[in-house]
């Protein structure tokens, strides 16, 4: 019987192992498309199982580095001391380009403005620009509304449109893509950035230099304010995370890509 039970026992562990447990966390911006690609992946893999959660680009980094999940989703690149912290830790995080994505400035439906520059965005976000009469719109007071700085959204934005100058004070911050797109729909005068995605009809999306955000015109690098969005991995992945990355890549998974609202690989 004792022998029986040893044998039981250890069936039921090698049970478990096979059960591989993988939790992915990071991004809101990589969230919608980490959620359904889970989602159709288990469906098609019954014994996987997946656990998917936000935080932002740097909770997810973190997290990796830490090793509390194992797939981290980021809408920005690993910056040099996040790699530091890593090797370290004898961590060896390496980058999967999953996406495209054109960080997107929606208006409230009700604001006129259907298109600015690059600098009129820098000096709106930086300054105390108080009214939309001075950049061609209404006579609407500005309310700023940017990405907290666990954001991987506002990381990109800082570098590419405020030359990483500060955010006004009075900005009202939030800590997801789906916090700015709200508070703008209920914000005659506000302004906000959101991962393509998230636009939606509750919000209006603009053109910047003239040019608006598309599959097309990010895919041709047109849209001033476009960049990859990744999956990062501690080494080399195997086992069920190669296989969820690799479903990700595919044409099924890059299928979801676009049905999400964002810009597929190919």
């Amino acid at each position: 019987m004792k022998k029986l039970i040893i044998t039981l026992m250890a069936l039921g562990m090698a049970g478990a192992a096979s059960a591989e447990k993988v939790v992915l966390e990071g991004s809101t911006t990589v969230l919608p498309i980490a959620q359904k690609a889970a989602e159709v992946f288990m469906k098609n893999n019954p014994g996987a199982d997946l656990s998917v959660r936000g935080g932002g680009s740097g909770v997810g980094i973190a997290s990796i580095i830490d090793g509390t999940c194992d797939i981290a989703d980021s809408s920005r690149a690993i910056k040099p001391d996040e790699l530091a912290k890593a090797a370290k830790r004898g961590r060896d995080l390496k980058a999967h380009v999953i996406a495209m994505d054109g960080i997107t400035h929606i208006v409230n439906p009700a604001n006129t403005i259907t298109n600015l520059t690059r600098a009129q965005i820098k000096e709106i976000y930086t300054s105390r620009a108080a009214n939309w009469k001075k950049f061609g719109g209404p006579d609407l007071k500005i309310v700023v509304i940017s990405r907290d700085s666990s954001s991987g959204t506002f990381e990109a934005f800082s570098e590419m449109v405020l030359d990483k100058k500060k955010v006004r004070p009075d900005a009202i911050m939030q800590a997801a893509n789906q916090g700015v797109a709200s508070t703008v729909a209920r914000t005659p005068g506000a302004i906000g950035y959101v991962g393509l995605g998230y636009v939606s009809s509750s919000v209006k999306a603009i053109s910047v230099d003239s040019v608006m955000p598309s599959r097309e015109t990010v895919l041709k690098n047109k849209y001033p304010i476009t960049r990859p969005l990744f999956m990062y991995t501690n080494g080399a992945p195997a086992g069920t995370i190669k296989q969820f990355i690799d479903f990700v890549k595919s044409p099924e998974g890059q299928k979801i890509v676009n049905e999400e609202g964002f810009v597929g690989l190919k």
